[in-house]
């Protein structure tokens, strides 16, 4: 028997790379164009940065030969950089069997997972899959499926966890769902949609005949907190990784990346007239972040989940943070178990990423009924006290306005032992709106003077206890007794934030200090 020269299997290796790197073939690749979709070679080569691919895993094929080309089962991997850093890629390649799961293309995601995590690495997911391949996952195979959740969802204990960000780019169900879950950013196109399983599935197992986008378009994966950003490109969708990825570090071990500093949007002295002195007066709380922050530097998450609260990556005089800011223009502020849910999440994006936490606190309380109950708002307010008391980053909070009952230690009151917190001369603090609080604290002895004396005695009595109340709301009650540690000029708090954070960091060098045992 002639063995093959090197020639001939240098050729053969050509054949097959370039096998690989046709994707479906040309019929799919124009199907998948046709529905207004990128095919993922392109995909990489536009979040990437040029002629950084390294592509690891590319000659993949099923465990299953039926005599169909399936290049790298689905799935193509590799490593490249993101403005000059390095990260892994896992892109689906919906031109092969609509990007389905099989046992390789698992392994293959696996292997790149852990390879990130272990090198230190962020990983990008460019998600667009129809779920498992049938029969690949069929019976017992399912249940022998190489998916380790020791290291799909999460580093091995001991190891620091990297960023994660996916692009849900077309219908991204099965495993391209549960990429998407456990990223720390995740941003949609319009046209995608983002489930734990597709509609076929849906309708044969419960009978409900539904859409991709009412199952899982952008309108309920961003109420869900499944998609924290929507844009209407896929162009779009790649800067927006890279934008997140720029405030991060590649992996929790390393301090976030400082950047030369800028000025604000907005004249920070223009601050009191922004913010209205009555409490009940609405406005916009992203007009006060263009005053605080640099320029161009908020970078919302999640801004349809729990919308009366917003959660925003910026810099502060270069120094990235994260703001947790209440939005009066939603619901006065009031927290529900939604916002409550998108704020532990975000505490813990930041803590884990060595961000500071910046609070700015204008908020009623919690919101209260059946509605909240039932929508576990207590286990809610449990869980972000419990996040933001635990956080080990520098957390400093400014109370613009109200800062009443466990909505203001939701924003990081004194008990969850903020290194700092401060006040503006229209801060009020308390249990309760002084108004609500009268009229629930003192209602007997109310109607007891109604009855006895009139209504003149009972709204004398009203206006009475109302002034003592606020007077013992004031800032400077609180600052009396060092419940704030300042009271501070509004124009100052861009000033006072930057500081705060400085000092709060201490001499650490690296501004690490966490053990990764979790």
């Amino acid at each position: 028997m002639t063995m093959p020269t090197m020639g001939e299997r240098m050729a053969e290796s050509q054949r097959r790379h370039a096998d690989a790197l046709a994707m479906g073939g040309p019929q799919a690749v124009d199907k998948h164009r046709a529905s207004g979709r990128l095919p993922v070679r392109e995909r990489i080569g536009l979040v990437l940065d040029e002629g950084s691919w390294f592509e690891t895993g590319s000659l993949a094929l099923p465990e299953r030969r039926t005599g169909r080309h399936v290049p790298g089962d689905g799935v193509v991997t590799g490593f490249g950089r993101i403005d000059g850093r390095t990260v892994a890629l896992i892109g689906i390649d919906a031109t092969v069997l609509a990007g389905t799961t099989a046992p390789v293309s698992m392994r293959k995601q696996g292997r790149l997972i852990e390879q990130a995590q272990r090198f230190g690495y962020p990983l990008v997911l460019l998600c667009d899959a129809d779920g498992g391949r049938i029969p690949d996952v069929m019976g017992w195979r399912f249940s022998g499926l190489p998916l380790d959740f020791q290291t799909f969802l999460r580093p091995r204990p001991g190891q620091p966890p990297v960023p994660r960000a996916a692009a849900v780019l077309g219908p991204a169900y099965g495993d391209s769902a549960l990429h998407a879950a456990t990223a720390h950013f995740v941003v949609m196109v319009r046209t995608a949609a983002v489930a734990l399983s597709g509609p076929s599935v849906v309708e044969a197992a419960i009978g409900e005949q539904i859409s991709d986008t009412e199952l899982g378009g952008p309108e309920g994966a961003q109420a869900a907190g499944n998609a924290h950003m929507v844009v209407e490109g896929e162009t779009d969708a790649f800067a927006a990784i890279a934008a997140f990825l720029s405030y991060l570090p590649s992996s929790a071990a390393r301090p976030a990346p400082v950047a030369p500093a800028a000025g604000p949007a907005t004249d920070p002295a223009e601050l009191p007239s922004i913010v209205p002195a009555a409490s009940r007066s609405g406005y916009d709380m992203h007009r006060v972040l263009d005053a605080v922050a640099d320029r161009e530097s908020v970078f919302g998450w999640g801004a349809g989940w729990g919308p009366s609260l917003i959660t925003a990556l910026a810099r502060i005089q270069g120094q990235p943070v994260g703001i947790v800011a209440s939005q009066p223009l939603v619901g006065a502020g009031a927290l529900d178990p939604a916002a409550l849910a998108k704020e532990a999440k975000f505490i813990d994006l930041c803590d884990t990423f060595n961000l500071p936490l910046v609070f700015l606190h204008d908020v009623p309380g919690l919101m209260i009924g059946s509605q909240a109950e039932r929508g576990g708002i207590l286990h809610a307010y449990e869980d972000v006290v419990a996040r933001i008391a635990a956080a080990q980053v520098p957390k400093v909070g400014v109370v613009l306005r109200k800062a009443y009952g466990g909505g203001h230690f939701a924003m990081g009151g004194r008990p969850t032992h903020p290194d700092f917190l401060f006040a503006w001369p229209t801060a009020e603090l308390g249990f309760m709106a002084p108004e609500a609080g009268v009229r629930t604290v003192y209602r007997r002895r109310m109607e007891a003077v109604l009855a006895e004396q009139g209504p003149a005695a009972r709204d004398a009595l009203i206006a009475e206890l109302t002034a003592d109340w606020t007077a013992e709301s004031e800032p400077w009650e609180a600052a009396a007794h060092l419940s704030v540690d300042d009271v501070i000029d509004p124009a100052a708090t861009r000033d006072v934030i930057a500081r705060a954070v400085e000092l709060a960091w201490g001499s650490r060098d690296t501004r690490v200090v966490r053990s990764w045992n979790r």
